[in-house]
């Protein structure tokens, strides 16, 4: 192949129906050896259907889709031995310890005893769950439980991880830590797969991501591209008092957008976003019309602006 990498995953007009419903509608994915690649979209978006096709688990409708090189419609159960799944929910056995979860799984996969033991001990102590070995699963916090989980993913050591929105449900420190663990499994050069509504996690963890709306690609980059190509350096938030049927203040800022101070302005029920280079310059043009905004915030742009631009809505629907 003249030195050019085969693609892990690679889907072309991949389609998923459930009766008359087009959960996955004609999308094209390539996922690289090593990259960290994401789904990005709200709840019904198509993400985790996709997730369940490359997961081998569930067949796709129509399209092509080769995993590591193989069909799943003829070899599910080997494409499923090298992949690591971390599914939405944990489903991990209450009733047994946090050790014996990892033993009896890497069980599953025909491994040796002795080996499945060594691996769990290793991977234990990469989750940060090597002082929990032999607590039951079930009184964990949802943080570690999702550890546990992700440990469990691993025994196997398997080319792909797949993670169908990793951190829902967590406090921000126990997604910090899930992250950190991510990341590091990232640099010993696993391939990570994963779904998410938070762009914030997206940024962090992927380097390059689709932006799914209903069973279709957006657009495709990685963060920082995509944040160049839909949206501005920065954006002015503004919030005025609401006034009953009053006069729409996005008019009021129609002068800013003529003169090229703000490139565009989207309104959001409880306030208003200006597309701008620069935030501070914007906000003393606004403050210059007369207009006094309850609060302002200027910060910089997110994979959430990119969001709205390309489908009109925001990522938590």
């Amino acid at each position: 192949m003249g030195g050019m990498v085969e693609s892990l995953v690679r889907a072309r007009g991949l389609v998923k129906r459930f009766g008359s419903y087009t959960a996955v509608d004609g999308i094209d994915v390539d996922i690289e050896p090593g990259e960290s690649f994401g789904f990005l979209g709200p709840n019904g978006a198509g993400k985790s259907t996709t997730m369940r096709m490359v997961g081998a688990v569930s067949p796709p409708t129509a399209g092509e889709l080769r995993i590591l090189g193989m069909d799943p419609a003829v070899d599910g159960p080997a494409i499923r031995a090298r992949l690591g799944v971390v599914p939405q929910t944990d489903n991990l056995d209450l009733e047994l310890t946090v050790e014996e979860n990892l033993l009896v799984y890497g069980r599953y996969f025909g491994l040796p005893r002795a080996t499945v033991r060594e691996r769990t001990a290793e991977l234990l102590d990469f989750v940060q769950l090597t002082d929990r070995a032999k607590d039951r699963v079930e009184p964990l916090s949802g943080g570690m439980k999702r550890r546990v989980t992700i440990a469990r993913a691993l025994v196997n050591e398997p080319d792909v991880v797949l993670l169908d929105e990793p951190t829902t449900g967590l406090d921000p420190q126990a997604r910090h830590v899930l992250w950190e663990r991510l990341y590091r499994l990232k640099q010993r050069g696993v391939t990570l797969v994963l779904t998410t509504h938070y762009m914030d996690e997206a940024e962090q963890l992927c380097d390059r991501l689709v932006v799914m709306d209903r069973g279709r690609i957006a657009a495709e980059g990685s963060p920082a591209g995509l944040i160049a190509a839909w949206s501005t350096r920065e954006v002015l938030e503004l919030r005025f008092p609401v006034t009953e049927g009053g006069p729409s203040h996005a008019a009021a800022l129609a002068p800013l957008a003529a003169r090229g101070a703000v490139e565009r302005v989207e309104e959001l029920p409880d306030r208003l976003l200006l597309y701008t280079a620069d935030g501070d310059a914007a906000l003393s043009e606004v403050l210059a019309l007369g207009l006094r905004p309850l609060s302002s915030l200027v910060r910089r742009s997110s994979l959430e602006d990119v969001f709205l631009r390309l489908t009109g809505r925001t990522l938590v629907d």
